[in-house]
């Protein structure tokens, strides 16, 4: 049996096309296969014994409600990734509120539960958009997990803290796992990072923050499961890390859950809270 801490596996719920930066209005003209990779992963998630957070965007489950309710039906906790996949740092705070309450009104309407959790679209949230915490406060949102400790084209505070932490608006952030390696923070937590590094990598790096007694917040797409989603042209500079080894997920997904503990995030939270003192402005 697996020991050592619990970490949080969390599921970012959009279809292959939502992720790269398609306008929404040009949507309805992709193949949807959002169901594919949800169901593999459903399937991974049970044969593991492990929970996890799927964040929902808004309209993805509008377009599948039958997805949201399989998800729930099989016990799993449910997030907002938003509703359009826009990046926070474009919007401003009634912009952000309006995406946000427009996914919080879909995906209560599909689960009849209280939505606690929020990611952003690309980890957006960034020293550019300050605001958004008090934005997530204002509509009930509990905890976070969107800042990016890295430095990336798209995203990313390195500055940021490493581990969870309550915000000065109230709401906890936990930062998607990193480790640290002469001075900067590798990103480690999951996504295209799963499948461009050996999985050795992810595996030392968990293992690292996990002897330190620490939790990890690891992240997968649904269509990372699903290799045979369209192709299309696109800059290389997004091409690669989204196609790139497509066709190993689902196998080093398997291994990962047998090497660790995995629960949903807000069960972890509950068992790691943020210390007093681990206040963030």
């Amino acid at each position: 049996m697996t020991s050592g801490p619990l970490n949080a596996f969390t599921v970012d719920v959009e279809d292959w096309y939502q992720g790269l930066e398609i306008p929404p209005q040009e949507w309805p003209g992709y193949e949807r296969r959002l169901q594919v990779g949800v169901g593999r992963l459903l399937d991974l998630l049970d044969e593991a014994g492990a929970r996890a957070t799927f964040f929902i965007l808004g309209a993805s489950a509008a377009a599948h409600p039958d997805v949201v309710r399989q998800i729930c039906g099989r016990g799993h906790e449910i997030g907002t990734h938003g509703h359009d996949h826009g990046f926070v740092y474009d919007m401003d705070p009634a912009g952000f509120h309006r995406d946000l309450q427009r996914s919080l009104d879909v995906i209560g309407s599909l689960t009849g539960q209280q939505v606690r959790g929020h990611r952003a679209p690309f980890f957006s949230l960034t020293r550019q958009c300050p605001w958004a915490f008090e934005v997530l406060a204002e509509l009930g949102l509990e905890y976070d997990s969107s800042v990016y400790p890295v430095r990336n084209y798209r995203y990313g505070n390195p500055e940021a803290p490493r581990w969870i932490h309550r915000t000065a608006a109230g709401v906890v952030e936990f930062p998607p796992a990193t480790l640290r390696i002469l001075g900067r923070n590798l990103p480690v937590a999951g996504g295209a990072y799963f499948r461009l590094f050996p999985y050795t990598l992810t595996l030392f790096a968990l293992r690292r923050i996990n002897a330190q007694g620490r939790p990890a917040a690891f992240y997968i797409h649904p269509w990372e499961l699903d290799p045979q989603h369209p192709r299309i042209r696109l800059p290389r500079r997004i091409s690669v890390p989204h196609y790139c080894n497509l066709g190993a997920t689902e196998s080093r997904l398997r291994r990962l859950l047998r090497a660790f503990r995995f629960a949903a995030m807000g069960e972890v939270l509950r068992q790691y809270p943020p210390a007093a003192t681990e206040v963030c402005t």
